[in-house]
C-alpha cells in the first residue's frame, strides 16, 4: 500500500480532529461548530476558503500554476439525529445527536490531503475540497448547487468517497453506473366511515382497504418492472383506530420506494397511485395519495470511474479495488453527479476490530449505535484524494503523467 509518507506522519493529529468532531456532532444544516473546525484547520494551513454555501458548507480552494482546470473533492459533514451506545473517550457529547455514518472520517480524509496540499502541489490547476452539510436527508448537495457551487467554483469533474463496513481496511471498491439508489416517500389517506364495531355494515372500513392495498404493492415489483432490473416499495408506517370497538373512518400509510433508475421509478410511482385509488374505490372509499421524490440515484461515469480505478490500484493493488456492489441506500452526491462528471466509492472500513473499549455491544455498521469510523483509513483515504487529483488535472491539461504514475 503506497500511501504517502507526510500524511502517515500527519494522521495522528488530524484524527485528534475526527474524534472532536465524532464527540460533538451535529444534524442537517446545523453543522457550525463542525464548519467552524473545518474552516479553521484550512485558515491555519494557509488554504483560502468560501463559507456559508448551502447554509454551512465550507469550500477550500487550492490553486497552483496557471491552468484553468479544477476538479471538486467532497465530504459531507452531518451527523445523524440517534443516540449512540459507545462510551469511550470521544462519544457524543450530544444525547440524540450521532456521527454514525462515519461523515466525521470522511472530514478527516478531506482534511488529511489539504494538509499535504498546503506544502506540496504537484499539479497545474485548482483542487476544490467541498465540505458538504445535510447529506442525511436534508439534501445539502443541492443546496450549495443552487446557491452556485459549481457557478462560483467552475470544475471539470467531483468525487466523493464513504467509508463501507465488511470491506477490509486498505480496499477500495467502485463500478461504472447506479451505485446508490433514489430515495423516495409516500403517504397515502384512506377515507372511508366509521362506525361501531359490533354494526360494520354501516361502515366503509379502510382496515381491509389498507390490507389490500399493502398487498397489492408487491406485485409491482413482481409484475411490473423487468426481472432484471430493481426496486423497492417497504409500507413502514400504517396509523389508524383509536378504540377497539370503533371502526375508524381513515388509515395512513406510510413508506419509502428506492430505484436505480428513474424510468423504473415512474413505473412503481403510476402503479401505485392507480392501485391506490382503485382498491379505495372498489371498496367505496377514497383516498389522498403524496409521492415525494428525494434523492435521484448516484450514478458513476464510466470515464471517470476507470479512471479512478487506475488510481486507487496504484495506491492499493489491483486485487483490492472491488466491483462495487449497488446499494439501495441513498446519498445526495447524486444531484452532484447529474451535474458534472465524476464517480463515487466505496473505502473499506473493516470489521469493527478497531473500536476501543467502551464501544457498544452491536456491529460497527452505518447507522448503527455502535458505530465508530477506522482511523486507519485517513492517510490511505487522503492519499487516494491526493493521487486522484495530480491524476485527473495531468490529464485534463494534456501532460504525460497517467493515473498509474502519479499513483507510483
Amino acid at each position: 500500500m503506497k500511501t504517502i509518507d507526510s500524511i502517515v506522519t500527519q494522521a495522528a493529529s488530524i484524527s485528534s480532529v475526527r474524534r472532536d468532531i465524532h464527540a460533538h456532532p451535529e444534524l442537517c444544516f446545523e453543522e457550525v461548530r463542525t464548519a467552524d473546525v473545518i474552516a479553521a484547520k484550512l485558515t491555519e494551513w494557509g488554504i483560502p476558503i468560501h463559507r456559508g454555501m448551502g447554509t454551512t458548507g465550507v469550500v477550500g480552494i487550492i490553486k497552483q500554476g496557471t491552468s484553468n482546470q479544477a476538479i471538486g473533492l467532497r465530504a459531507d459533514i452531518d451527523a445523524l439525529p440517534m443516540t449512540e451506545h459507545n462510551h469511550f473517550a470521544h462519544a457524543s457529547q450530544y444525547p440524540g445527536k450521532m456521527h454514525a455514518c462515519g461523515h466525521d472520517g470522511h472530514i478527516a480524509m478531506l482534511l488529511g490531503a489539504a494538509q499535504h496540499f498546503a506544502t506540496q502541489r504537484n499539479f497545474d490547476g485548482t483542487v476544490y475540497l467541498i465540505f458538504q452539510p445535510a447529506e442525511e436527508g436534508g439534501g445539502g448537495a443541492r443546496e450549495m448547487m443552487k446557491d452556485g457551487l459549481f457557478e462560483q467554483f467552475p470544475m471539470g469533474a467531483v468525487f466523493g468517497m464513504h467509508n463501507w463496513p465488511g470491506l477490509p481496511v486498505g480496499s477500495f471498491a467502485l463500478s461504472p453506473g447506479p451505485v446508490m439508489a433514489s430515495t423516495n416517500e409516500f403517504k397515502i389517506v384512506i377515507k372511508g366511515r366509521g362506525s361501531h364495531a359490533a354494526l360494520p355494515h354501516n361502515s366503509i372500513d379502510p382496515v381491509p382497504i389498507a390490507c389490500q392495498m399493502v398487498q397489492a404493492f408487491q406485485t409491482i415489483i413482481s409484475r411490473n418492472i423487468k426481472p432484471v432490473e430493481s426496486g423497492v416499495v417497504s409500507v413502514t408506517m400504517i396509523h389508524t383506530g383509536e378504540a377497539t370497538n370503533v371502526v375508524p373512518d381513515s388509515c395512513e400509510i406510510q413508506g419509502t420506494v428506492r430505484t436505480f433508475t428513474l424510468e423504473v421509478l415512474a413505473v412503481i410511482e403510476a402503479r401505485m397511485k392507480a392501485i391506490a385509488e382503485h382498491t379505495c374505490a372498489a371498496f367505496g372509499a377514497t383516498c389522498d395519495f403524496e409521492f415525494v421524490h428525494n434523492y435521484p440515484p448516484t450514478v458513476n461515469e464510466p470515464g471517470e470511474t476507470a479512471f479512478a480505478r487506475t488510481v486507487m490500484a496504484g495506491i492499493v493493488g489491483e486485487a483490492n479495488v472491488l466491483d462495487q456492489e449497488p446499494t439501495m441506500g441513498g446519498e445526495d452526491f447524486a444531484y452532484m453527479l447529474q451535474a458534472k462528471p465524476g464517480a463515487y466509492c466505496f473505502i473499506g472500513n473493516g470489521d469493527g476490530a478497531h473500536r476501543e473499549i467502551g464501544h457498544g455491544g452491536g456491529p460497527c455498521m452505518i447507522h448503527n449505535p455502535s458505530y465508530d469510523f477506522n482511523d486507519d483509513l485517513i492517510p490511505l483515504g487522503a492519499t487516494y484524494w491526493v493521487r486522484l487529483s495530480e491524476a485527473w488535472l495531468a490529464k485534463a491539461n494534456g501532460t504525460t503523467a497517467s493515473a498509474a504514475k502519479v499513483a507510483a
